[in-house]
């Protein structure tokens, strides 16, 4: 965890090389996660270097993992890094027993707005962030939710059975990603990604939203790496570990 890193360097705090080093990340990452954390004032920057120590308002990760507001205030540089990657509107949810929970969202460039409004449950199973989430559950777990929730039709695309829904979920755990292909909305493609708290549980996932003529079927592997790539660094920022997906 990179707040116990430089915690336990002292005074002297880490360089970005250093940092990089323990985490086994590149250096861009090492320093996006750095200078993450200290717009949210956990570290902050101090010179020559620079090197990064202790922020004057560090709160405990057990704290933050605790508050949805600290998660999406720490999530939101990450969350404009991926609007800015990708060109698409990003979102943050959280990962409210099954159910994403959206609690921050950057547009992308351009005059398309997309409804997605905030702090309320969205149904899983036709969005990215919601399968995202699914398929860090048990089969018997996902099927209880399901049998709570149903399977509302949306679109033609829609899964409305559950042993497709369960057969996606499994190429989600060997991919890292989920998608929303025109599932939820006509016309709009989603790409997810979870991301994962200090005890290895699923804490909730990134996504990204874009219309479906701007995403050919050759770039939704890149989009899937790119909102990965991004998921993980919230998962490093909370401390967090990636166990292994369910089967």
């Amino acid at each position: 965890m990179l707040l116990d890193l430089v915690g336990n360097a002292g005074a002297g705090g880490l360089g970005v090389t250093e940092i990089a080093g323990h985490l086994k990340v590149a250096k861009s990452t090492a320093l996006s996660l750095a200078r993450t954390l200290s717009t949210a004032r956990l570290l902050r920057a101090v010179e020559p270097g620079p090197r990064y120590v202790l922020g004057f308002n560090l709160l405990r990760l057990g704290d933050l993992v605790g508050q949805q507001t600290s998660i999406a205030e720490l999530g939101l540089p990450t969350l404009r890094d991926l609007s800015s990657a990708t060109g698409f509107t990003a979102r943050l949810a959280m990962n409210e027993h099954g159910y994403p929970v959206f609690l921050e969202r950057i547009d992308g460039e351009g005059s398309i707005r997309f409804h997605a409004p905030l702090g309320q449950r969205e149904e899983p199973h036709a969005t990215a962030a919601g399968k995202a989430i699914l398929a860090e559950m048990s089969e018997e777990d996902v099927r209880a939710l399901i049998a709570e929730t149903g399977m509302a039709v949306h679109t033609s695309h829609t899964l409305t059975d559950i042993d497709l829904l369960l057969e996606e979920l499994s190429r989600v755990r060997v991919e890292g990603y989920a998608t929303d292909d025109e599932e939820e909305a006509e016309g709009v493609f989603c790409v997810g990604a979870a991301f994962f708290d200090h005890h290895g549980t699923c804490a909730g996932a990134l996504s990204i939203t874009g219309l479906k003529v701007d995403v050919p079927q050759r770039e939704v592997q890149r989009l899937g790496e790119i909102v990965k790539d991004h998921s993980d660094r919230i998962t490093l920022l909370l401390g967090g570990v990636r166990q292994r997906s369910r089967t």
